[in-house]
């Protein structure tokens, strides 16, 4: 048995579960099913080559499935209720990337989520245990690392393709006698994020602990979404002017001059805290008004002592054989300082795209496979 339904000048009401939903012409006509080729997954409809905007002549619904007779062309939608209900629900379409956050604090380093290289390589089980890790938590650790150049490089295609930066497809952290960056010194590194002064600064950081036999030299790392959330909490004022205003970033050295303005704290369109980028050793002079800095400055001095904070912050030793891997948008990260004597510290690191990270745990759980289960499991 069909009902028809209420229609107006630009759109129509659907009855759904919490009663009659509105909806656009133009975006029933955008979301109807043949917009999409089937083989290329790509639209090939051009709703702008309609002489008049997109009008219902009739529309009902059929059992499950809303059936629209368009007036302003000779053709008929039927779109599946349960894909409305789910934009009614959402105001977007279902994303299984679009995991809460599990935020954490100083006591994180015991809840990071292990997964062992083999099971990242070789199972979809482990990519995706990965992949849900860095989405939910922002950090995972790979253990039983095969010690050798492409160990990393493998471990990182099982997310995505390798993202080049200023230092190439690849960098080692160690002692240099001219280094480039302030990781390549025995000093103690602040908490930042990496690469700000790209236009697009990378999206997941990949270390891979090769030796370190150094006294000293702990890793610190935060997240910088709860420090956000905190901030927000506790200095909302303050939380809107990093929120609000991009400053400047740097990176440069004899061959490469990388500038771009970043914004401390990022939000995405509901509001919610996205990421954070922060890197006082490659912050250039910031260029927002002078009157603003009197507000600014302060606001973004409490944020960067409350990274320093023990709430928040984990200090651990970075084994031989592991690979600490983190969304360099939301993971704040730094180091101790070591004795360059006591031994030997070597890290090889790389970067891949978000993007690329969150498009394989969908498709990893569009064929069932969410990593829930492996994901929740440690290493013994």
């Amino acid at each position: 048995m069909t009902q028809p339904l209420r229609l107006s000048d630009k759109g129509l009401f659907v009855p759904l579960r919490d009663g009659e939903t509105y909806f656009n012409y133009h975006w029933l006509r955008d979301a109807c099913p043949s917009t999409i080729d089937p083989q290329t997954r790509e639209r090939v409809f051009d709703i702008s080559s309609l002489e008049a905007g997109p009008q219902a002549r009739a529309a009902q619904i059929d059992g499950d499935t809303l059936v629209i007779d368009w007036a302003t062309e000779a053709h008929q939608t039927r779109l599946p209720l349960e894909q409305l209900q789910a934009f009614a629900d959402n105001g977007r379409k279902p994303d299984p990337a679009d995991l809460p956050r599990n935020l954490w604090y100083s006591d994180g380093y015991d809840s990071f989520r292990r997964v062992r290289q083999a099971d990242a390589v070789n199972t979809d089980e482990g990519r995706a245990a990965l992949a849900r890790a860095l989405v939910e938590d922002g950090v995972a650790l790979v253990t039983d690392m095969e010690n050798s150049d492409d160990s990393l490089t493998r471990l990182v295609n099982c997310l995505g393709p390798v993202t080049p930066s200023a230092e190439g497809d690849h960098f080692e952290v160690r002692l240099e006698i001219a280094p480039t960056n302030l990781a390549f010194t025995a000093g103690p590194l602040e908490m930042h994020t990496d690469l700000p002064g790209e236009e697009m600064a990378p999206g997941v950081q990949f270390l891979h602990c090769r030796e370190n036999t150094v006294e000293g030299g702990r890793s610190l790392f935060l997240d910088g979404a709860a420090v956000a959330k905190a901030l927000r909490e506790e200095d909302p004022e303050a939380f809107d002017l990093l929120a609000s205003h991009d400053i400047p970033f740097f990176y440069r050295h004899d061959g490469w001059d990388y500038r771009a303005h970043q914004r401390v704290i990022e939000l995405d369109a509901r509001g919610n805290v996205a990421g954070v980028t922060l890197s006082q050793h490659l912050q250039d002079d910031i260029d927002l008004p002078q009157d603003l800095l009197d507000d600014y400055y302060p606001a973004l001095c409490k944020f960067i002592r409350m990274m320093q904070q023990d709430r928040f912050l984990c200090r651990f030793r970075l084994n031989a054989g592991e690979c600490i891997v983190f969304d360099n948008h939301r993971i704040v990260h730094g180091r101790e300082a070591f004795s360059a004597e006591s031994g030997a510290r070597h890290l090889r690191g790389c970067y891949t795209d978000r993007g690329a990270t969150w498009s394989t745990y969908r498709t990893l759980a569009a064929k069932g496979v969410t990593g829930v289960q492996t994901a929740q499991s440690k290493a013994a």
